[in-house]
């Protein structure tokens, strides 16, 4: 399968099977397109009109050796690869706290709570237990993960240490290596905790989605007022602490501010590198829901920020978005294309009551609870049904050219909107695929400038 494109003024094409990346004049951009369609068509009579006929004959001969000797058109069928039911889970969501000290209104967990009964914490004890769950669990992996998340974690700190004190006395009993991660909002965040997380953490999220008056729309204090400035000098003193490593800006855009490129660069300007804006998933009758009307700008917007990313970037204000960052030189590894992230399967949440889900967003789902870290259980059904969820059991990913990048979506959002996790959401689609071919653009851009210094 070959998919063209033209995005930021560039005419592309991506061979799904092997992954190669072409940049393409206008004549052979117009003769691959006549060559998917039919290998055998007459190419230059069809378009001398627009071009001179030995340029194109020169180019369509091109195009066909590479055809020939596998570069273009692939293969891409991946049928024969079956995953392996190993039971092993490798990473794991710990909820440290079922409570926030933020409102966001678009907050899937319902501001922490996860539609329970009551805002509860973590205790150490069940902390305890599910590390040991984990290792339990984790077969000869040696590579752990471990992402305190809430709510807002760092209103447990306490537990949130215990535990990592703990997981480092695993280390060493079962020839482990724990990763720890943790998102937090950075409303509590003090000089004690950035150096322990500096210390401890091998990622840290902190939430912001970009300039006041957006993040305060939708990110007050309980008594209503905007959090920006409660943060933005506590976010700036941490990731100058932790040199600009391992960390994210992650952010969320709605329909209120479908201009999300100035958030992004509202947070470039401060200084910040490392970025990610996601767009927000709600039902599509919410006030501040991404509608499908909204799609043209949203796509304009992506690049407009590309073209904006690219310029920043060559004039020395370097900084990453996470959605631009695509590894087009290797990538991750077959079986990582075509499982994603691992959720149900390899990847599960524990809430504070110690029980398990398949990830943060199915907490309180019916059917989805996968069992305890309290009792051991582990419902090695579900895990099996996660398992069988990879692109190449879904009708829709079979024939979609970003399936390799995407990984088939997110399971939480197909069985959200859809109610069957193999039946990807829509709007995620689309919105996966304007992203990935400004990637795509963006590393053939910069590339050729890095050609031409």
């Amino acid at each position: 399968m070959i998919h063209l494109f033209e995005s930021l003024g560039k005419r592309m094409a991506l061979d799904v099977g092997s992954g190669a990346v072409l940049s393409l004049d206008a004549i052979a951009y117009d003769a691959l397109a006549m060559l998917v369609e039919d290998a055998d068509a007459d190419v230059a009579a069809a378009l001398a009109h627009k071009y001179d006929k030995t340029e194109v004959e020169e180019t369509v001969a091109e195009l066909k050796q590479l055809m020939e000797m596998g570069y273009l058109n692939t293969d891409d069928d991946y049928s024969h690869v079956e995953p392996v039911d190993t039971g092993v889970v490798k990473a794991m969501c710990l909820l440290v706290a079922h409570d926030c000290n933020l409102r966001c209104k678009y907050c899937f967990a319902d501001t922490g709570e996860y539609h329970m009964a009551s805002r509860t914490m973590l205790s150490a004890e069940t902390g305890r237990k599910a590390l040991d769950w984990l290792v339990a669990h984790s077969g000869n992996r040696k590579n752990l993960e471990v992402d305190f998340f809430g709510g807002e974690p760092l209103m447990n700190f306490q537990v949130i240490k215990d535990v990592v004190a703990y997981g480092r006395e695993l280390e060493k009993k079962h020839g482990k290596v724990f990763k720890f991660t943790t998102t937090t909002n950075a409303v509590l965040l003090n000089e004690e905790m950035m150096d322990f997380l500096n210390a401890e953490m091998d990622n840290v999220v902190i939430s912001i989605d970009g300039r006041r008056e957006v993040h305060d729309r939708m990110r007050p204090t309980p008594n209503g007022k905007g959090s920006y400035d409660l943060i933005i000098d506590r976010a700036k003193k941490f990731v100058e602490k932790r040199g600009q490593q391992r960390y994210y800006l992650r952010g969320t855009f709605t329909g209120y501010n479908l201009d999300f490129g100035n958030d992004v660069l509202h947070l470039a300007d401060l200084g910040f590198e490392q970025l990610s804006i996601e767009p927000v998933v709600t039902d599509e009758k919410c006030p501040y829901a991404i509608k499908e009307s909204d799609l043209p700008t949203v796509y304009d917007e992506y690049e407009r920020l590309g073209r904006e990313y690219i310029k920043y970037r060559r004039e020395g204000k370097w900084f990453s978005f996470f959605h631009f960052m695509v590894d087009l030189t290797g990538g991750p590894c077959l079986k990582k294309r075509l499982t994603g992230c691992g959720s149900g399967n390899e990847y599960v949440a524990v809430t504070a009551d110690g029980d398990i889900y398949p990830c943060h967003q199915f907490v309180g789902r019916e059917g989805m609870q996968m069992g305890s870290v309290v009792d051991g259980s582990f419902d090695r059904e579900i895990q099996r049904k996660f398992q069988q969820n990879n692109v190449l059991n879904k009708d829709k990913c079979a024939k979609c050219w970003a399936r390799f990048y995407c990984s088939g979506g997110c399971a939480a959002n197909a069985h959200a909107f859809n109610g069957d996790i193999s039946k990807p959401y829509e709007m995620e689609c689309r919105l996966e695929q304007k992203r990935l071919e400004c990637a795509m653009a963006i590393y053939a851009i910069e590339q050729e400038q890095a050609a031409n210094k």
